[in-house]
């Protein structure tokens, strides 16, 4: 369940309320970490006291340690973390980029060599969809390719990123058919992607628009590219996104960033 509504806006920022199973967030808001479930060296108390209000986690490392059936033996995430606050999770497709050469991407999905133990695993969009659902986060990340910023030792081309974000779109797809088909009660948010390129940009933002998940996020920033770069692709899309849906700045927290963003 999502609800969200647009309290005021000053130009383009936005001030708004987001409703969610496990509670209120008031937006614009800043995530705390917790990639295993904890944010580092604090307690939930802690957090309670500086007034978080939504924490992120990470479907990729909650799913190799501690293991989904330490969660769903304590009843999900939320019991484990000792949280009763809205969380976030990540679909894990950020943290398949990061491995490199580790991993090997086909349509189906990643396969990868866990950083753990070394073993074969693999990750695709349903199978994100169904770690999210036994976690209980509120808010789901559709699973997505992180488009990089360089290959092979310089930036992805225009022909390169429209391939990673199409695939992303597709990825969006059963990202959603498998969100419903596990009957995930949460909300469930797109990424847009498409690297620096602003027609690739709004070509994701059209495709994902027509799925019309709960929300929409921005990714694929932060990774690498010169700051200017960054500022420009925010500024061309945050503008751009559906106005009566609540809007997610992936992997970025500076205050500079936070503000442009707001949106």
């Amino acid at each position: 369940m999502l609800n969200f509504e647009l309290l005021t806006t000053d130009g383009n920022a936005r001030r708004g309320r987001v409703t969610l199973n496990h509670g209120v967030v008031e937006t614009p808001i800043f995530m705390p970490v917790g990639t295993y479930g904890s944010v580092k060296a604090m307690s939930p108390l802690e957090l309670g006291e500086i007034n978080a209000q939504i924490i992120l986690g990470n479907t990729f490392h909650l799913w190799l340690r501690p293991g989904l059936e330490v969660v769903e033996k304590h009843g999900g995430l939320h019991r484990f973390m000792g949280w009763d606050k809205p969380i976030l999770t990540d679909s894990g497709g950020f943290q398949v980029f990061s491995l490199g050469a580790l991993r090997k991407i086909t349509e189906d999905g990643v396969t990868f060599a866990s950083p753990v133990n070394g073993d074969k695993l693999f990750l695709s969009p349903e199978i994100s969809m169904q770690i999210q659902r036994t976690l209980n986060s509120d808010i789901v990340m559709q699973f997505d390719e992180c488009t990089p910023y360089e290959i092979d030792g310089r930036p992805a081309t225009h022909a390169e990123a429209a391939a990673s974000m199409r695939m992303s779109l597709r990825w969006a797809k059963r990202s959603i058919d498998e969100f419903n088909g596990v009957g995930n009660p949460n909300a469930l948010f797109g990424i847009v992607q498409g690297g620096m390129f602003e027609d690739l940009r709004d070509e994701s933002l059209a495709g994902l628009s027509e799925l019309d998940f709960h929300g929409y996020a921005i990714g694929g920033l932060s990774v690498g590219e010169p700051k200017e770069d960054m500022m420009r692709v925010l500024e061309h899309v945050g503008p751009r996104l559906p106005a009566h849906k609540p809007h997610y700045l992936m992997g970025v927290g500076t205050p500079a960033c936070t503000t442009t963003s707001n949106s």
